[in-house]
């Protein structure tokens, strides 16, 4: 279970299980977030973003470096 533990200014002090904690920015949390609510955190990776930017990069190295 993750918390927010506190308000510090602009930043949540969020808590997790084992007791870590870590400042998370206070705009990102749903509007009416208050201490004491649990919140989820998903994280994942787009593959299809990563992949367009990769590609976009090398583009823009193919165009630098172009002899």
């Amino acid at each position: 279970m993750t918390i927010i533990d506190r308000f510090e200014g602009d930043w949540a002090v969020i808590e997790w299980e084992n007791g870590l904690t870590f400042n998370f920015p206070r705009a990102l949390l749903p509007p009416g977030a208050k201490s004491g609510d649990v919140v989820e955190f998903n994280v994942s990776i787009d593959r299809s973003g990563t992949e367009m930017r990769r590609i976009r990069i090398k583009r823009l190295e193919d165009d630098l470096f172009r002899p």
